[in-house]
């Protein structure tokens, strides 16, 4: 019978796992109560089971974790968000609702992270620019629906897409921010259907009635 030989694991791979590690305890360390401010790299090394020295060799500082950490968080949201469109399987009111509460559930998951990220944007404008930079992917891809809704009559061609995306993404992250760090989630569904409605029969302009929720 023929051996087979395991490839050893690459340098990427072990550094992809090390990576995750620390970040994986970071979020428990920021569960436990601990603010990003008072967490030192000392305690994420040592509840990662590694060296000061071997943390440096992959983060350059506790602000470069936190970088990583909120573009994983942007990009599983951004997932969530993208994959709603305004007609067909999933869409309408009812689907952006149920987006925007798939949104609220990921979001108080990583409350913690969410939570440090805003502490640490309030002084650092390097957190702070980038949070801001991932917005713009979501404005973006409002924009292009926004566009296409015009093109096919669905939305008022007066509508300007871009400042229409700012004002739902701006002000959907606000509530959902608040939302998350001031309720314990009871309400989400009902909060998700707000935001659903005011957008869908404001931003949209669509009517109560609409034949493609039909």
């Amino acid at each position: 019978m023929a051996s087979t030989t395991r490839r050893p694991s690459s340098a990427a791979d072990r550094r992809a796992a090390l990576e995750k590690r620390i970040l994986s305890v970071i979020g428990e360390c920021l569960r436990g109560g601990v603010t990003y401010t008072e967490l030192s790299v000392e305690q994420i090394a040592n509840a990662a089971g590694i060296s000061r020295s071997t943390f440096y060799l992959y983060f350059r500082d506790k602000v470069d974790v936190l970088l990583r950490l909120s573009g994983s968080l942007k990009q599983e949201s951004f997932a969530i968000a993208a994959s709603w469109r305004p007609t067909g399987p999933g869409g309408g009111v009812d689907g952006l609702a149920r987006t925007y509460e798939l949104i609220l559930r990921h979001y108080r998951e990583h409350a913690a992270l969410l939570a440090a990220i805003t502490e640490v944007a309030a002084y650092d404008p390097l957190v702070r620019e980038t949070w801001t930079v991932d917005q713009d992917r979501f404005i973006d891809n409002l924009v292009t629906i926004l566009k296409e809704e015009q093109r096919f009559g669905r939305t008022p061609a007066d509508i300007d897409p871009q400042l229409a995306a700012k004002v739902i993404v701006q002000g959907g992250s606000q509530v959902i921010a608040q939302q998350v760090s001031s309720s314990d989630g009871a309400d989400d569904a009902t909060v998700a259907r707000e935001l659903a409605r005011g957008y869908w029969y404001g931003v949209y302009r669509r009517p109560e009635v609409d034949p493609t929720e039909g």
